[in-house]
């Protein structure tokens, strides 16, 4: 199993990646970040889609939704790609990976892929 420097640093390797964080929901603290920059804080990015996905998971409560996973959320904006994507396993659960792309130099459908593979295997 990865550890989590090994994770990040594969996220990293994802074409146009931006920077990348494992985040814990439930305090909205990153427990692990590689290459932020200035234009982007990944420690206010990962409080902030902290909210994004304790909303998503209290809505698909509301709707019932219990069979369900939440694989990944992508969020476009108009220069990047923000996905988040909740780990799954036992061990990790309230934890989520966060990678931010350059949408002009990823490879969306790939880089989905690669996150998953990363989840598989990374205990937290």
């Amino acid at each position: 199993m990865p550890n989590m420097e090994t994770a990040l640093k594969e996220a990293m390797s994802v074409e146009g990646a931006l920077g990348v964080a494992i985040v814990d929901y439930s305090s909205g603290l990153a427990l692990g970040t590689l290459g932020a920059s200035k234009e982007l804080d990944l420690n206010v990015a990962a409080a902030g889609n902290t909210d994004v996905v304790r909303a998503k998971m209290r809505t698909m409560e509301m709707l019932n939704l219990h069979n369900e996973t939440i694989e990944d959320i992508l969020i476009t904006l108009t220069n990047q790609y923000h996905i988040i994507r909740p780990l799954t396993r036992h061990s990790s659960k309230g934890i989520f990976l966060y990678l931010a792309l350059d949408r002009h130099r990823a490879n969306l459908a790939m880089a989905r892929h690669r996150m998953k593979q990363i989840e598989e295997h990374l205990e937290v």
